[in-house]
């Protein structure tokens, strides 16, 4: 805010107030053994309760400001109700191109201020604000008819392709409010990464790591083994990284410890990619929007300094990974002998060290915030090898279907050729997206949560962070994963609507024209959603 005056300043104090109630409910709920969902009817209450108390003071300083100043303040206020929804157990829940389309999706794919948009951390900086829901009994959710009043006119917006699909359903109970062919498949782009990280979730759990480790080789030499983390890192550690990636440089670090406890200062190294099959390339490839597909990458094979969005990548990343980290071990006193060779480590090869990747709940994040398309394809051949399928495009894909499938959601047609939405032959409804939000946002699946929290914000962070400037209802309340491929465009996520009720929509089109009067279509589609009381 440009200054603050007295009805701000008495806001602010609720706020802080109902902050602070909310995490002491939080925490009862954690000590009797549950951080969200899994609280008890008695703890969500009292939270319930201690907040309803708490904004008391904040309901007269609302309504004593302007429109203006409350729109200011609704999206000020929008991390305090993070809180209070997770503590009672409803949760508020770039993308790529190609044909040498560029989108707002590549110059906004990094959050605001350099933070990278996959961290939750209460009063922190970083991380997606949640939009802010309305207080006590929740309302009853909009009805058909005036859902389908405020959705058709939008709908037929020229700058929508000629296949046009949309989906808009009720959290809490998971019925369809509006449909328009919304059981009709269609291309998502990166909407498909609603699928993969289901998938991946249900597949391995959200606390799942994924191990990039130095093994004894056959030869008597060193192993560096991928096991397919995308994130793992050879840069030097980001001052104050709350959640850092895992490191080649501690890998580093905890080999040549080992080997000088054997009193061995020279070793032959070779690298082991084993771990995926069949081919490293994406159809598209090369492209700048992903790296070859191979379980050995530091940095997603970047040749410059970004960490999301398009990049130049290296054409052998796991070559490139294991070169550096002979370079890590000379500067830190081993001598490799020769350049480091491709080979397989021996099945019980003895572990000499280990580095373990974010939990597979903050891979997921970082990957639905930025549309990561590496971490998307990874997640895929992690799902593969949890189900016993091939770890490549096509054992990956019966992967995804197959964990998707024992979930009961509605798969007729529905086809994944990739992990990261960038093949077009996926193809996808608008009925499944919303079932898969629609389970992201259950207490039935707290192991889900993380594909409603990853989820970009309207104008503040991720793909969505340039989106929405002229949306000031849809700015900071809608949450959306998107998909822009040329002539595709699609948009899901969640919105709390204006009587405070959680919704969950999406919105496909395929056979557009023009890209970015296409996704102002769905933003204003989006939009209409969060402004409807639509009784």
């Amino acid at each position: 805010m440009a200054e603050t005056r007295s009805w701000q300043v008495r806001w602010q104090a609720a706020r802080r107030l109902a902050q602070r109630s909310a995490r002491t409910a939080t925490g009862s709920a954690r000590s009797a053994g549950s951080v969200a969902v899994s609280m008890t009817r008695s703890a969500a209450g009292s939270a319930r309760s201690a907040y309803r108390s708490a904004t008391d003071s904040a309901r007269t300083a609302w309504w004593a400001a302007s429109k203006q100043q409350r729109q200011t303040v609704r999206l000020t206020a929008s991390s305090t109700a993070l809180g209070l929804l997770v503590a009672a157990g409803a949760v508020v829940a770039a993308g790529p191109w190609d044909s040498g389309q560029r989108t707002a999706e590549r110059a906004r794919a990094a959050a605001p201020g350099g933070t990278r948009g996959e961290h939750h951390v209460p009063d922190g900086p970083a991380g997606a604000p949640p939009v802010l829901a309305a207080l006590g009994t929740p309302a009853p959710p909009p009805s058909t008819d005036g859902m389908t009043k405020a959705l058709v006119p939008l709908l037929r917006d020229p700058a929508l392709g000629s296949l046009r699909t949309a989906s808009v359903v009720d959290a809490a109970t998971g019925r369809e409010l509006f449909g328009a062919d919304s059981g009709r498949n269609a291309t998502p782009a990166s909407t498909v990464k609603l699928a993969v990280a289901t998938a991946a979730l249900s597949a391995l759990g959200p606390e799942h790591r994924i191990d990039t480790t130095v093994v004894e080789g056959a030869d008597g030499g060193l192993v560096l083994v991928g096991g397919g983390d995308p994130t793992l890192t050879a840069r030097a550690p980001e001052q104050d990284a709350q959640d850092p990636p895992a490191s080649l440089r501690t890998l580093a670090d905890d080999t040549a410890r080992a080997l000088k406890e054997r009193g061995t200062a020279k070793i032959r190294l070779g690298y082991d990619t084993s771990a995926y099959t069949g081919p490293t390339l994406h159809p598209i490839s090369p492209n700048e929007n992903i790296a070859p597909v191979t379980p050995l990458m530091a940095d997603e094979g970047r040749l410059d300094t970004s960490r999301s969005g398009p990049a130049p990548r290296d054409t052998d990343p796991a070559k490139a990974a294991a070169r550096t980290f002979a370079k890590l071990l000379t500067d830190r006193g081993v001598t490799v002998e020769e350049p480091p060779t491709r080979t397989t480590a021996p099945a019980k090869a003895r572990r000499l060290a280990t580095t373990r990747s974010l939990p597979l709940s903050g891979l997921v994040e970082r990957m639905l915030t930025h549309s990561d398309n590496d971490i998307a394809e990874a997640l895929a051949r992690q799902t593969a090898l949890a189900t016993g399928e091939p770890a490549g495009f096509e054992g990956a894909g019966r992967a995804v279907r197959k964990t998707l499938a024992k979930l009961k959601l509605p798969l007729t047609g529905a086809v994944f050729e990739d992990g990261s939405g960038l093949d077009r032959d996926d193809k996808v409804s608008a009925t499944l997206l919303t079932r898969l939000l629609t389970l992201a946002t259950s207490p039935d699946h707290p192991e889900l949560r993380p594909v409603a929290t990853g989820l970009p914000v309207a104008g503040f962070t991720g793909t969505l962070s340039g989106r929405y400037t002229d949306e000031k209802a849809g700015a900071g309340t809608v949450r959306a994963k998107t998909g822009t491929l040329t002539g595709v465009n699609t948009l899901a996520g969640t919105v709390v609507d204006t009587e405070g009720r959680l919704l969950l929509f999406a919105f496909m089109t395929n056979n557009t024209t023009d890209p970015q009067a296409a996704q102002q279509a769905l933003d204003h589609m989006a939009t209409a959603v969060a402004n409807c009381g639509c009784r």
